[in-house]
């Protein structure tokens, strides 16, 4: 029988989101079925909304969960009713050329549930990054529920989910920051405070927060950022440069994705460093650089999906971590809201007045 819970829809291109009841079935084959109990509001579901991802609309937004199992369908053994998962939007394959060549966080064959949640006149919902967990209750693939210790608060949980592992990722993964290292990070929203965090976790000797915003850079300092930049009045690259030797920094994360911030970054890093994009460039946007600077300054310039995160590998590192004190999962929730608050809570996150707006539930 399918099951009938509220959940927020965005029904048409640039409209606000709507409350409406949705139908859940039970789950097939592989699927499990998660009763939410969080969902973080992350700048994704505002590109979906807006009609920035694709045009499949209706979209069922919310991706970055925690709840707990309620059901699980047939051939799934790794999980029981019950249990307390934190749900990924990705959940390698372990077949594909990418799962067997060892780069799982590249799988070109994630695994999503293949039952449909409609609306009540049986339109299919489009979930959100495959999850759509600003709902009640949510159907997935068993691969994107991922065990984690129960005495994490599911509103900080969840967030490990999407844009706290995306930055942490970006830097302790693709940028590989270790021991002794430089870091700068413009952009300090939630990514990029989890990027602070992970480099300052990774045991970066300097982590130089850059942002416009000096509210921002107040609270990037929480994360463990080491310096700060306003680039509104100051040219972060020469700043950067005077913070580290008037060399650059040896990791550059931009978590802003403009061609801009891309710009700065490129020359942020001291020679041989490396870049790390894990902003959202718009699809439209271009980037030019002379030919000669990309030779002559040699390192990488690399982009991070998802953190380059295995996320039954990561998921649970990350809340041993926030529940030993090393990571400050709470400091991301700047509130709590229920769900006919996220169209609200849209508007403060353009307005840079919140990392995250958590949805309880």
């Amino acid at each position: 029988m399918p099951h009938e819970v509220h959940a927020v829809v965005a029904a048409k291109h640039g409209a606000p989101v709507e409350l409406q009841t949705i139908l859940v079935p039970d789950p097939g084959p592989g699927e499990v079925l998660v009763a939410v109990q969080a969902c973080g509001v992350c700048h994704t579901d505002l590109h979906y909304r807006d009609g920035a991802i694709n045009d499949e609309f209706p979209f069922l937004l919310g991706h970055e969960a925690a709840g707990v199992i309620e059901s699980v369908g047939p051939g799934v053994t790794a999980l029981a009713p019950g249990d307390y998962v934190v749900l990924a939007w990705r959940a390698p394959c372990g077949n594909c050329r990418s799962c067997r060549r060892g780069r799982p966080w590249y799988c070109f064959d994630s695994g999503n549930a293949t039952q449909p949640m409609t609306l009540r006149d049986g339109t299919p919902l489009a979930p959100a990054l495959g999850i759509g967990a600003f709902a009640e209750k949510t159907l997935v693939a068993a691969g994107q529920a991922v065990k984690v210790d129960p005495s994490a608060r599911p509103e900080a949980a969840g967030l490990i989910g999407c844009g706290v592992m995306a930055g942490y990722g970006a830097a302790v993964h693709t940028g590989a920051v270790g021991s002794g290292d430089t870091v700068a990070v413009i952009g300090c929203g939630g990514v990029g405070n989890a990027a602070i965090a992970g480099a300052s976790i990774a045991g970066a000797r300097r982590v130089i927060a850059v942002d416009i915003d000096d509210r921002k850079l107040d609270g990037a300092t929480r994360f463990g950022a080491t310096h700060t930049v306003n680039s509104r009045g100051t040219d972060p690259i020469e700043a950067v440069r005077g913070l580290t030797g008037g060399h650059g920094a040896d990791v550059v994360i931009d978590a802003v994705g403009r061609p801009e911030t891309y710009r700065q970054a490129f020359y942020m890093r001291d020679l041989a460093g490396t870049l790390v994009q894990v902003g959202v460039p718009e699809p439209d946007m271009r980037i030019e650089l002379p030919l000669i600077d990309l030779f002559s300054r040699g390192g990488a310039l690399k982009s991070s999906w998802y953190g380059d995160c295995l996320p039954s590998r990561d998921f649970p590192v990350l809340i041993d971590r926030y529940l030993s004190g090393r990571l400050d999962l709470d400091g991301f929730v700047t509130e709590t809201i229920a769900l006919d608050e996220v169209e609200s809570a849209f508007d403060k996150m353009r307005d840079g007045r919140v990392l995250r707006s958590v949805v309880v539930l």
